[in-house]
C-alpha cells in the first residue's frame, strides 16, 4: 500500500512541476536528493559495520554470557520460562544491548536469531509464545540509552550538538517500553486465564 502512496506522490509532483513550469527545480531536486541519499547510506553503513563487528566479537568472545548475567535480574521476571544459559536468552540480551546503544539496524539480525531460538523452544507451533510476544514488544519499543543512529543522522544533517536530544529519547523510549510491556503482559495473562 505504501508503495502505491509514494508512487502517486511522485507522479503528482512531476505533473504539477510540468504544469507550473518548475521542471528545472524538479530535476535538480532529484539529483541533489539522490546524492544526499548516497552520502547518508555511506555514513550509516560505516556505523552499522563498526557496531555489527563489535557485536560479533562480543558474541564470539563470550561477552554474551556476561551480558546475560548483567541483564538476568531485569529479564528473568519478564521471561520466567527461559533458561538464562539458553541460546535464546543470549540472543535476547545481545539484541537489547544493541537497542540500548541505539543501533537499530545492528539489532535486527540479533532479533531475528532470538525469534528463531524462541520459535524452536515454542511448543505451540504456529502460535506465538508469551516470550515471543514480549520480545517483539520490547524490540519494537526499543529503549535507547545512547541514540547512536539518531545522533549520526543529526550530525550528517549539520547538527552542532547531535546528542542534545538524549533526555527526550530516554523519556519517550522509557514510557513506550513501560506501556508496551504492561499491555503485553496483561494480554498474556488474559490469554492464559481464558484458555
Amino acid at each position: 500500500m505504501i508503495n502505491y502512496i509514494w508512487s502517486i506522490i511522485v507522479i503528482l509532483s512531476v505533473i504539477c512541476s510540468i504544469f507550473l513550469g518548475n521542471t528545472e527545480s524538479l530535476s535538480s531536486a532529484f539529483i541533489d536528493s539522490a546524492a544526499s541519499a548516497v552520502n547518508l547510506i555511506i555514513t550509516l553503513a560505516g556505523v552499522i559495520c563498526l557496531w555489527s563487528g563489535i557485536m560479533r566479537i562480543a558474541a564470539k568472545s563470550g561477552l554474551t554470557a556476561v551480558f546475560a548475567r548483567l541483564f538476568s535480574p531485569l529479564l528473568k521476571p519478564i521471561f520466567p520460562r527461559l533458561d538464562r544459559e539458553s541460546e535464546a536468552f543470549g540472543c535476547i540480551t545481545m539484541n537489547l544491548t544493541a537497542n540500548l546503544l541505539g543501533l537499530g539496524n545492528t539489532a535486527t539480525p540479533l532479533g531475528l536469531k532470538a525469534m528463531r531460538e524462541l520459535q524452536r523452544l515454542n511448543g505451540y507451533g504456529d502460535t506465538a509464545s508469551d516470550e515471543m510476544v514480549i520480545f517483539v514488544v520490547m524490540n519494537t519499543a526499543s529503549m535507547q540509552l545512547i541514540p547512536t543512529m539518531l545522533a549520526t543522522l543529526r550530525q550528517s544533517s549539520g547538527s552542532s550538538a547531535p546528542f542534545e536530544i538524549i533526555a527526550p529519547v530516554w523519556i519517550s523510549s522509557g514510557c513506550a517500553l513501560a506501556v508496551a510491556l504492561m499491555i503485553a503482559c496483561t494480554g498474556n495473562k488474559l490469554k492464559r486465564r481464558l484458555g
